[in-house]
């Protein structure tokens, strides 16, 4: 955590429950500590992917931690839209975006929350082109504890945590995502680095089809879904054993899928 510049305000990374879309919600003093809760509730200006989403987040909040400002009075920002479709780290050629403008606020000394619609701003989400100006601008940059569903997924899989890379999203097309698939178990069997990988959740079900018919019997296969939720489903199998049992992901709940040896 940076020092930051003196009189301006603060960068804050705000995590959120794991919770977005699906059927149930976690209680959310079960999922995110107080001291996360209590600085969320005392912001008043925020960057995020969805304002919607961001109020909801903010109800949910206010009902535990009164909210200092109101929610109607509450300076809530989104991202483009071309950020979270196509990140901001300028991939393909394309610029990087600069977020600084969006920082004004926490120049003339107010403290901004930036928000992802589930987990850790930033990390499998939007955001990190804010951190990036907010460092430019000089400004302090504090992450708040939270869950990260990467992490979990990782720590539950009995995969390599001491080895292992985050990918993305796997291409949609059939042919193009089995030979991705290919790729990723090549490099995870020959380095033992465990590949983590997510879907939009509607896509959970081909996804998983596709794995089970393109990776060899032997490599292992984990997957997380609901993590944090009371019905969370967390299981770990040679490709082999799955395929005697290969019941797919719920296409409604976002999921983590990682694989190893």
């Amino acid at each position: 955590m940076n020092a930051g510049t003196a009189g301006a305000g603060t960068l804050y990374l705000v995590p959120a429950p794991l919770d977005f879309g699906c059927a149930t919600q976690a209680p959310l003093q079960d999922v995110l500590p107080a001291a996360t809760l209590q600085t969320a509730a005392r912001l008043g200006h925020w960057l995020c992917e969805n304002a919607k989403s961001a109020r909801a987040y903010l109800k949910r909040v206010d009902s535990l931690h009164p909210l200092s400002t109101p929610l109607q009075q509450q300076q809530i920002t989104e991202l483009p839209r071309a950020v979270h479709k196509k990140g901001d780290h300028g991939d393909s050629g394309a610029a990087r975006f600069d977020a600084r403008p969006l920082l004004a606020a926490a120049l003339t000394g107010n403290d901004i929350g930036l928000l992802s619609e589930a987990g850790m701003p930033a990390v499998a989400d939007p955001g990190a082109g804010v951190v990036r100006a907010a460092h430019a601008l000089g400004l302090r940059v504090a992450p708040l504890v939270g869950p990260v569903s990467l992490l979990l997924a990782l720590a539950a899989s009995g995969l390599n945590g001491q080895h292992f890379a985050f990918v993305g999203y796997l291409p949609q097309d059939a042919q193009a995502r089995a030979q991705r698939i290919k790729e990723l178990e090549g490099v995870a069997l020959r380095t033992d680095q465990t590949q983590i990988f997510i879907e939009t959740p509607y896509r959970n079900a081909a996804l998983w089809q596709a794995l089970l018919q393109t990776l060899q019997a032997h490599t292992r296969l984990a997957l997380a879904h609901g993590l944090t939720l009371p019905d969370a489903h967390i299981q770990s199998r040679l490709v082999r054993e799955w395929r005697g049992q290969a019941t797919p992901p719920d296409n409604r709940t976002p999921a983590v899928f990682a694989l190893g040896r």
